[in-house]
C-alpha cells in the first residue's frame, strides 16, 4: 500500500486535483514506541500470529504472551484517553485497566476479535468495572477501510458507534468490494439504529470526520503500528487476534498492578 492510500478520501481528491496531498502532522513518536517493536519477538509493523497487514498475509509464528512483556511505560499509559461520555469507548473512565484497540473494519482478524473475545471481556470485564475498551480507527486497507472508519465515527456522534461496530463485524465481508461504500454504510447505520441518516451522511463526509479519523491513524503510526488489530493493555502489547484467554490473563495481570492500584480510585 502506498502512502497515498492511507490518506483521508479528502486528501486523495485534493492530490488528483493537482492541490497535492493534505500532509500529516508530523507526530514525534512515543518514547516508549520502542517497547512495541524491541521488547516482543515480532514487531508491530511487522506481521504477527492472528494479525494482518495491508502489505502481506500473517505469517509469524512467535509467542507474544503479555507474561513476555516489559513493564508498563508511562508514555504508553498516557494514551489511554479516559474522557467522559466518549462514545467510541466502554466501561468506566476510572477503571484500573484500558485496552486501547487499533483496528480496521476490513480486517478478518479485528472481526474475529469482536465476535469472539470483546463479548467475554465484556461480560467478565468490563460489566464489572475492571476493564475500560477504547477504540482507535486505524484503516490499513485502502478507500474503503478509510470510509468505514469515518462511517463509525458519524455513527458515533449520535451515540450508535458500537451498535455499528458489531453490526459492521458481524460477519465476514468482500474486503474492497463494496462492502463498505458508502450505500452499505447507510444501510448498517439503519441497521444500528442511527436515528438521523442524513446527519450520518453529512458528518461521514465532513472534514472533522476526517480530523477524527487522522488523529487515531498519527497516534498509531507514532507508535509503529501497520498492521491490525493491535492492542494495548495498560500498555503492554498483544498483536494480532489472540486467544481470549491471552486477554483474560493480561486484564488480570493490569488489574493488579501498580499502575491500576494508582488508577483506582480515580474520580468519575
Amino acid at each position: 500500500m502506498n502512502a497515498e492510500s492511507r490518506l483521508p478520501e479528502k486528501s486523495r481528491r485534493d492530490s488528483a486535483a493537482g492541490r497535492g496531498p493534505v500532509p500529516r502532522r508530523r507526530l514525534r513518536p512515543v518514547p516508549a514506541a520502542a517497547v512495541l517493536v524491541t521488547s516482543l519477538v515480532v514487531a508491530v509493523v511487522a506481521l504477527v500470529p492472528g494479525g494482518e497487514s495491508a502489505d502481506r498475509p500473517a505469517t509469524a509464528s512467535a509467542s507474544d504472551s503479555p507474561s513476555a512483556a516489559p513493564p508498563a511505560d508511562p508514555a504508553l499509559l498516557a494514551l489511554a484517553r479516559r474522557e467522559s461520555g466518549d462514545p467510541y469507548a466502554l466501561g468506566r473512565r476510572d477503571a484500573p485497566v484500558v485496552l486501547i484497540e487499533y483496528s480496521d473494519f476490513q480486517c478478518p482478524f479485528c472481526g474475529r476479535f469482536a465476535r469472539e473475545t470483546k463479548p467475554e471481556l465484556l461480560r467478565e470485564y468490563v460489566e464489572k468495572g475492571v476493564l475500560r475498551i477504547e477504540w482507535r480507527n486505524f484503516p490499513v486497507f485502502g478507500a474503503e477501510s478509510e470510509q468505514a472508519a469515518r462511517a463509525a465515527w458519524a455513527a458515533g456522534r449520535q451515540n450508535r458507534f458500537w451498535e455499528f461496530h458489531d453490526t459492521a463485524y458481524a460477519h465476514p465481508r468482500e474486503r474492497n468490494q463494496g462492502d463498505f461504500a458508502e450505500k452499505a454504510l447507510v444501510a448498517m447505520a439503519e441497521e444500528a439504529g442511527v436515528e438521523d441518516l442524513d446527519r450520518f451522511r453529512a458528518d461521514l463526509a465532513s472534514p472533522a470526520a476526517d480530523e477524527a479519523v487522522t488523529r487515531d491513524v498519527e497516534e498509531g503510526y507514532a507508535l509503529g503500528v501497520s498492521s491490525t488489530p493491535a492492542f494495548l493493555v495498560n500498555g503492554r502489547p498483544i498483536l494480532g487476534a489472540q486467544p481470549t484467554d491471552v486477554f483474560a490473563e493480561a486484564v488480570e495481570a493490569a488489574a493488579t498492578s501498580e499502575e491500576a492500584r494508582a488508577q483506582d480510585g480515580t474520580d468519575e
